[in-house]
């Protein structure tokens, strides 16, 4: 009846100057030294990582040139990168609409359909030809009325024609997939069925068994009639068939894709890009997503690379409308806040908040415990579980966004009987013949003998780190979120932020959209409910844009491996390049070419019509001009030094202040402090350039750097972006017109743009309304006693004033007066029509600005993505010996070919120097689990054997990091070093040794499920180092990766799937 699900996974040191004396002039002198330095690391940045990137290229073209025995297409291409800004500067006028011509124009037609979406891809100079009607017969009969869109795919289908399905969660997407394996049978071909992960494979397998007579299951952990007509295989299996030629796939006309969507994954989106290029034109494709905003371009994709048409059939329509509500913290009920009609109800959503608002004033700040709310949770969880039973909402899956707190959630709530006697009964025998399979001692193990009691009430509990045992017991999967069959009449949200391994973020909408989908189960609901629970008041825009936004689009996650770029270099007729080409990321590039070309020739046409009088006199004025703001800038970058502006920041200052973004103009200075953070920068340590023989190196490290100094300044902005934080990135000023709000906002040194000699008067208690609009009033008072027109408000001179007595400041200055002069002499500025001829010739330049953007844009997307990238990694595996400098792969390489579950140069590398030659098996073993632990372990005590074998790998590691730096990729060697994680190294040891998996777990604060999957993703991985070494014809090596496979596989890690 409910379901707990974890989706996630796991002061300044201030002073105030004015107390203290000015320092002396010695002391000022080593603070200017020091501050010298600030500058550099903090100012320039920016700039020190663009040059960065021009280095790197300009290191690839030498290190290029210093190998002369790389083809000639090479150097041309890699000169071709790093000359880009040359030839731009030489041909602007470079003929961008012969390479929009040439771009594969794939043609998309829309279909009249009644009750969804229907478009196909056609493609380039193919005449689309409508399907006839067929005469054979039906493939597969439903014993069901089919819902439109799946009319229109199945025809698609049974005309042999590839189809994407964009449909919403439990729409009925599978049954697509049923036709064309029928389909497939009935024509003696065989098909293919890929999902996500090995769960879902087998619960595939599971399914389909009971609907055909000849189904295999590949998922590298489990083989079963692996010559079927209909296999079921990961995405990672068919991708290693189609790199090693299998014979199988040249009898398959059909593939189909479950959860296409997974492709936008970081992780192991590539697989499925890889698949789908390398698949042969002739067979035919079943995608199977969720709703997806630009499904039509994923099947231009298609057809750009098989040439086929792929009809795309979506549709929003839900056989089980969904009713949206929020449940506030404090509150008695659930608010309405999105109809079945799609409409957002604000004032319902208002009111929710007032709720909370009122409860959070009746209740002390420190029981709010950390992220707002989540000592309460439980509590309020409780209460509405109890309200969701009371209105017969049930069954209900609650989302949690942690391993941990959805355990403590289930715990709190325990006390619920939710189940009758007879449930009871049936519950506790369905779970005791699901671990009848498991020994005696196992079925002891604390997580399964705390589970049954609560599974009892009717709460089940489902997060990553349970016994893949346990999670099939509860008909669950790796993820609700990724097409597992299990609807319930409710979904409930017991938070709307979560934490996604690297910041606390909102919800997404895709997110929302994916998990909310579960709600409502065809032919038993007639609505679906989705509950937000809200601990903490948000903004109406954020919690519409969760609950109403839109799906995510798929996005390419394309990246290169080192075992991707070594495969294709043994696969006869393809090569990287090859890859690149046709990458789904590639194609989306590509796809933006018409609309840039469109805006390129737009603003061309605007700059040959725009007729500027006097253009050359003009041209030349502003040239003078240009030169005297580049000049000032450097100027401001000695005003604005601590040495130098300090004395002179006290409280009542005038200060013009300008961010990159906006100028805010003028506001009061109240106070002036420094802070000292550790930030993140960019180091250049060493540039040795020395004509053809020295190499770059450049890194990148983490810096204590010189305290930043912050003023803290009254500052008239708009209310409309004031949200209570003064952050000077999210506010704006206020635009000329609107009554501004003052507030106090604290500003970094470099922002502050002009300095005045005036200081004003203001109140002391600066909370007050009324005294801070004081404050605004007499800013206006000060801007209206000096008018632009007569000057401005008057500045503090640098050399006069604030004694900056440093010669390259005064000779910037003097060339700056000099500048001045020579533009009062000029005639254009005496003309009486200067200033509109001026205004005219601006709102060129800017147009030449827009012009030269918009065609270094369509530069950058006519060149191919990642080739830079591609020959670094090429310049890795010549240095290391995997392929020769003609990219002609070696022996090392075709040992490395083996390997993808991990680090394939580590552990090829590794193999050569003989680490695993003298390790016993449960050493090789142990020594493996560091490539493939996840988990963090915040203390974990390694013996010294230990030790000693991680320091080998780490030796081997830095070597690889190396080489990796000197062929200008990025890599950071310690977060590289760090990747290795010890921290299964005794449990492995332990495990193959026959300990029991009680004891196991006893050694480390891992979750069972954890250490499950972890040995499991070894045992894959020593298969695959048992293959490498027979690739090396070490014999004796191959049979301790083998032997370490089979004193692993035992007891509850290996129990077999209930699906199987």
């Amino acid at each position: 009846l409910l379901f707990i699900a974890s989706l996630n996974m796991e002061e300044e040191d201030i002073f105030d100057i004015f107390g203290d004396e000015l320092e002396d002039s010695r002391t000022r002198k080593r603070r200017r030294m020091e501050d010298v330095e600030e500058q550099i690391i903090t100012d320039n940045e920016s700039r020190a990582r663009d040059l960065l990137n021009q280095l790197e290229k300009a290191v690839a073209e030498i290190e290029e040139a210093e190998e002369p025995e790389i083809v000639e297409s090479e150097i041309v291409e890699i000169s071709d990168e790093t000359s880009v800004r040359e030839e731009s500067k030489k041909d602007e006028n470079i003929n961008f609409e012969k390479t929009f011509r040439e771009i594969p124009r794939v043609q998309i037609l829309s279909i009249p359909a009644v009750g969804c979406i229907h478009q196909v891809a056609v493609p380039p100079n193919h005449t689309y030809v409508p399907p006839k009607p067929s005469s054979s017969y039906k493939a597969l009969e439903f014993p069901f009325p089919l819902d439109s869109f799946q009319e229109e795919a199945i025809a698609c289908v049974e005309h042999g024609q590839s189809v994407l399905v964009s449909a919403h969660t439990s729409s009925g997407k599978t049954v697509v997939a049923l036709y064309a394996i029928s389909l497939a049978f009935r024509e003696r071909q065989r098909v293919v069925y890929t999902s996500p992960i090995k769960a879902l494979s087998n619960q595939k397998y599971r399914e389909l068994c009971q609907k055909f007579s000849d189904v295999g299951l590949l998922t590298g952990d489990v083989t079963i009639n692996p010559s079927g007509s209909c296999l079921v295989m990961t995405t990672e299996i068919l991708r290693s068939m189609l790199y090693r030629g299998s014979e199988l796939l040249r009898e398959v006309g059909w593939v189909i894709f479950d959860e296409i969507h997974y492709m936008r994954d970081k992780e192991r989106g590539v697989v499925w890009e890889e698949s789908i290029i390398l698949l042969p034109d002739s067979v035919r494709y079943i995608f199977l997503s969720a709703t997806i905003p630009n499904a039509s371009q994923f099947a231009e994709w298609i057809t750009f690379l098989h040439k086929q048409n792929c009809h795309v059939i979506s549709t929003e329509f839900r056989p089980v409308p969904l009713q949206h509500y929020v449940y506030p913290a404090g509150g008695d009920g659930i608010y309405l806040v999105l109809g079945s009609d799609g409409e957002f109800l604000e004032n319902r959503f208002q009111q929710a908040m007032k709720t909370i608002d009122k409860s959070a004033s009746l209740t002390s700040t420190d029981m709010r415990g950390r992220k707002g709310g989540v000592v309460q949770t439980g509590s309020t969880l409780h209460k509405l579980i109890r309200l969701i039973m009371e209105k017969n909402m049930s069954p209900v899956i609650v989302f949690s966004f942690s391993r941990k707190e959805c355990e403590v959630q289930a715990m709190e709530i325990s006390s619920l009987d939710l189940t009758d006697s007879k449930e009871k009964s049936l519950i506790q025998d369905v779970f005791r013949n699901a671990i009848a399979l498991l020994s005696e001692e196992d079925r002891k193990l604390p997580q399964i003998e705390s589970l049954l009691p609560i599974l009892r009430n009717g709460i089940g509990i489902h997060h990553s780190g349970l016994l893949p045992i346990i999670k099939e017991a509860l008909f669950a999967t790796e993820t609700f979120s990724m097409g597992l069959n299990m609807p319930a009449k409710t979904v409930l949200f017991t938070s709307v932020r979560k934490f996604d391994g690297k910041v606390h973020r909102w919800l997404s909408s895709g997110e929302y959209i994916q998990m909310s989908g579960r709600a409502g189960r065809r032919g038993l609901d007639l609505r679906g409910v989705v509950i937000l629970m809200l601990e903490s008041s948000i903004g109406a825009d954020v919690a519409k844009n969760i609950i109403k936004g839109e799906a995510d689009p798929l996005n390419s996650e394309f990246r290169l491996t080192y075992n991707m770029v070594l495969n294709l270099f043994r696969v006869e007729g393809i090569n990287p390049e090859f890859m690149l080409e046709r990458s789904f990321f590639q194609f989306q590039k590509y796809s933006t070419m018409p609309a840039l070309y469109e805006k390129a020739e737009k603003i061309r046409m605007e700059v040959e019509n725009s007729i500027v009088p006097k253009e050359n006199e003009l041209l030349e004025y502003w040239n003078v001009k240009k030169d005297i703001e580049y000049l000032q800038e450097k100027m401001l970058a000695y005003i604005t030094k601590p040495s130098y502006i300090a004395p002179f920041l006290m409280p009542g200052r005038l200060l013009h202040i300008r961010t990159q973004r906006d100028v805010f103009g003028w506001g009061v200075l109240i106070n002036f402090r420094r802070l000292y953070c550790k930030v993140s920068i960019l180091s250049l340590v060493r540039i040795l350039f020395v004509c053809f023989f020295e190499k770059l190196i450049i890194q990148r490290k983490n810096t204590e750097v010189n305290p930043e100094f912050v003023a803290d300044v009254l500052l008239p902005v708009s209310p409309a972006s004031y949200t209570g934080r003064g952050d000077i990135e999210c506010l704006r000023p206020a635009v000329p017109g609107q009554k501004a709000k003052i507030e106090s906002v604290p500003i970094l040194l470099h922002c502050i743009n002009k300095i005045s000699s005036i200081r004003v008067r203001y109140p002391h208690d600066l909370k007050n309304h009324d005294s801070r609009n004081s404050v605004l009033n007499t800013l206006t008072e000060v801007k209206r006693r000096f008018p632009e027109s007569k000057g401005g408000i008057p500045l503090l001179d640098p050399i006069a004033d604030m004694n900056i007595n440093d010669e390259n400041f005064i000779e910037m200055h003097n060339r700056v007066e000099l500048l001045k002069s020579s533009i009062e002499e000029m005639d254009i500025t005496k003309d009486p029509l200067f200033k509109d001829y001026l205004e005219k010739f601006e709102e060129k330049q800017q147009l030449l600005n827009k012009w030269t953007e918009a065609n270094e844009n369509l530069r950058n997307t006519r060149n191919l993505m990642h080739l830079d990238e591609l020959h670094r990694r090429k310049r890795v595996l010549r240095a290391l010996g995997y392929a020769s400098k003609q990219d002609v792969i070696t022996l090392k390489g075709r040992v490395a070919c083996e390997i993808s579950v991990a680090d394939e140069l580590l552990l090829t590398e590794m193999l050569f120097e003989g680490i695993f030659n003298e390790l016993s098996t449960e050493k090789c073993a142990s020594l493996l689990s560091c490539f493939v632990c996840q988990e963090k372990v915040e203390s974990a005590e390694l013996s010294p054997e230990f030790r000693d074998l991680l320091n080998s790998l780490h030796k081997i590691a830095k070597r690889i990091a190396q080489a990796t730096v000197e062929a200008n990729l990025e890599i950071d060697e310690t977060d590289y070093l760090q990747s290795f994680k010890p921290y299964m190294m005794q449990v492995v040891h332990a495990w193959c040794l026959g300990e029991s998996f009680f004891k196991i777990t006893g050694m480390t604060t891992i979750f069972e499920g954890s250490i499950i999957r972890c040995i499991r993703r070894l045992e894959e991985l020593l298969r695959e180092m048992a293959s490498a070494a027979r690739a090396m014809g070490n014999e004796d090596l191959e049979a301790k990766f083998n032997d370490a496979c089979s004193c692993m596989k035992r007891d509850i890690i290996f129990a077999a799937s209930l699906y199987l």
